[in-house]
């Protein structure tokens, strides 16, 4: 797998015993799952358990299990900031999918947002 840049921390936080390091496949990940998560919720329309955070950590572990997990090679993918782009998309897409399946008896019942008045 060649990358154009190398896994560069953007930041780096140290305090004591704690140091913290955001890298570039750490925000590509976040970036991809923000994006599947609200496309996700603007299909199913708003209603999920947890809203938008729900989906995004859906697809944030989906991201995780799918690059780190499974052993899955997609010919010609191309990489971006250090994550693989067409796996990363696959792994966020699938598991918020089975959020969404996990979680549809609990919203598919749900009132409106709204309340309709009707004229007496």
């Amino acid at each position: 797998m060649v990358t154009l840049l190398g896994e560069v921390p953007l930041i780096t936080i140290n305090g004591g015993h704690l140091h913290l390091a955001l890298y570039q496949s750490q925000l590509m990940s976040l970036l991809v799952a923000a994006m599947v998560g609200f496309v996700a919720e603007f299909i199913v329309g708003w209603r999920l358990p947890f809203g938008v955070i729900g989906a995004i950590i859906a697809a944030l572990v989906g991201i995780w299990i799918v690059t780190h997990g499974v052993l899955l090679i997609i010919p010609g993918d191309p990489v971006l900031l250090g994550m693989p782009l067409f796996k990363t998309l696959l792994g966020a897409m699938l598991f918020t999918a089975v959020w969404y399946l996990l979680t549809y008896r609990l919203w598919h019942h749900r009132r409106a947002y709204y309340h309709r008045r009707v004229p007496a």
